[in-house]
């Protein structure tokens, strides 16, 4: 892996939203239209976190080997981060979408409660970069037990979304990479250059996949690109191969 300064991240400010289930990523991160809504005020301090349940490793053996394979188990995880606003839709959130509103306007505490469902978006910004989690699919609930434990700081609601599979996704939640544009392009030279100006080189000759060559005849003798992980390689004329 290439050392990227560009790619690091220290966390200014962010935001946290919701929309119905399968809205796809907003183009412009930074300002997220309809039907994307903040769900208001977060923790300055627990501003997000990652937690994960299962993907218990196994080995698998056979009498002449007895580390073949490793195997593991699905792996659940879930987001947090703490809710600042005590207004109806976050007491929900909390609470459970099912929780009633009362003649008084006060929510009440449903005795089966059911997660909020619907895409979640939290967008995380540093300078002039940013940075963002996107789960199309997602439920959200209480994370932890609330206490207001002083009259100092803000109280909290702790969420937790946990990210779900949707329709033929073989994933549950994307992550924006950091450290510039992503190539399109690769010129022969030696070494040769990505496109368009300042795109980061691809991670590895799989991630070459749909970059066009230039030119799409094969590339001579000792033309080539140099990829993210260090390695080389070059355009064939039908394919992208690994070269020295």
């Amino acid at each position: 892996m290439a050392i990227n300064d560009a790619a690091t991240l220290v966390v200014g400010s962010g935001n946290y939203l919701t929309a119905p289930t399968g809205t796809p990523m907003p183009a412009d991160l930074l300002t997220p239209l309809s039907p994307w809504q903040n769900v208001g005020h977060t923790s300055l301090e627990d501003v997000f976190g990652i937690t994960s349940e299962g993907g218990e490793a196994t080995t698998i053996g056979s009498l002449q080997n007895k580390s073949l394979r490793t195997k593991y188990s699905a792996r659940t995880e879930t987001m947090t981060f703490t809710l600042q606003q005590w207004d109806t839709a976050a007491l929900r959130l909390y609470f459970g979408a099912n929780a009633p509103i009362l003649p008084d306007g006060s929510v009440g505490v449903p005795t089966n409660p059911e997660p909020t469902q619907g895409a979640f978006l939290a967008v995380f910004v540093d300078g002039d970069n940013h940075f963002a989690f996107y789960a199309p699919r997602a439920e959200i609930y209480r994370a932890d037990d609330m206490a207001i434990s002083d009259t100092e700081s803000l109280a909290g609601l702790p969420l937790g979304v946990k990210p779900m599979a949707l329709g033929g996704n073989e994933w549950t939640y994307a992550i924006t990479p950091l450290g510039g544009t992503l190539a399109t392009g690769a010129s022969a030279g030696t070494p040769g250059s990505f496109t368009p100006d300042g795109a980061v080189a691809p991670a590895n000759l799989a991630a070459l996949a749909g970059v066009i060559a230039t030119p799409t005849s094969a590339w001579t003798t000792g033309q080539h690109v140099v990829l993210g992980d260090g390695s080389k390689a070059k355009w064939d004329g039908s394919a992208w191969a690994a070269t020295t």
